[in-house]
């Protein structure tokens, strides 16, 4: 299984809701986040939002643990690939957003330069 560069073991979720960070901006900016995470997993047919850092390691996740690993690896690596063909076909380009429909779900991937987002 894939949990990050050079682990040995599985990361652990993190849950921070931005109280104790002791930085009102940084509190602020928790917040909204936690709001538009509320928003979306509220959503009709939703089923779970994980976020993962840059190195595919899950950081927030409203699923279970295996689930949640098993998109993190996958999503991330998915990803990172579908860049790489954007960037690859076009230098000045880049990935925005990715969906992935089968005929049973559909997964929702927005990639940012630090985090990305999967719904």
């Amino acid at each position: 299984q894939h949990w990050g560069v050079n682990s040995a073991r599985p990361p652990c979720l993190v849950v921070d809701s931005g109280r104790s960070t002791g930085s009102p901006a940084l509190a602020f900016a928790m917040s909204e986040v936690e709001e538009t995470l509320n928003r979306i997993k509220t959503h009709k047919g939703v089923s779970g939002i994980v976020i993962v850092n840059s190195e595919g390691v899950p950081i927030r996740s409203t699923l279970d643990s295996k689930p949640t690993l098993q998109y993190s690896a996958l999503i991330s690596q998915l990803a990172a690939k579908a860049r790489s063909v954007v960037r690859e076909l076009d230098p000045q380009n880049d990935l925005t957003f990715l969906r992935i429909r089968s005929k049973k779900h559909e997964i929702m991937v927005a990639p940012d330069r630090d985090y990305i987002l999967i719904v």
